[in-house]
């Protein structure tokens, strides 16, 4: 590799590593997975740098949606365990409960299923259209779809104070 892609692509990470890491976070809702998600990717990309024209980001955000996939169709991807525990409820309104909610939010968002995380991550964090969607990860729109409910049908079972703050917002 020369020097000036190889000053490319460091300038390129310093910049946006940061952003690739939360979506990477979010993607695996775990640390530690985040960070080998993100640094497999980019050992990847730095490989083919020179031949990555346009969106740099967008190469990277899809090669991580794909990778994740990948690492859910090996055979030990059912490392997460589901629980039965359910967040605390509060009676009385106190200044922690935003806080309180986004912790239960994130234990929440950490149970799904990886393919569920993945969905959600993509259509309400990044903004893609079902059809991207569906081509990122390899299935139809409508499967999209239909995984998009099912993530959220659990995610308020998980979480029921979300739709407390749901209705407390539409109101504002």
């Amino acid at each position: 590799m020369d020097v000036e892609t190889e000053r490319d692509f460091v300038s390129f990470v310093e910049a946006r590593s940061h952003v690739l890491f939360r979506t990477a976070l979010t993607l695996t809702g775990d640390r530690h997975q985040a960070e080998d998600l993100l640094q497999m990717v980019l050992a990847k990309a730095l490989r083919r740098w020179k031949h990555i024209h346009g969106s740099p980001e967008a190469y990277l955000r899809k090669a991580m949606y794909r990778q994740q996939v990948s690492w859910w169709r090996r055979a030990g991807h059912g490392r997460e365990l589901s629980t039965d525990r359910i967040p605390d409820n509060r009676a009385v309104p106190d200044p922690t409960a935003r806080l309180d909610l986004h912790l239960a939010l994130q234990d929440s968002l950490r149970r799904l299923a990886p393919k569920h995380r993945a969905v959600l991550v993509l259509r309400y964090l990044e903004d893609v259209p079902d059809n991207e969607i569906a081509q990122l990860l390899g299935c139809k729109p409508a499967t999209v779809r239909s995984q998009i409910a099912r993530a959220l049908s659990r995610l308020r079972t998980l979480c029921p104070d979300l739709d407390s703050l749901a209705v407390k917002e539409a109101r504002r």
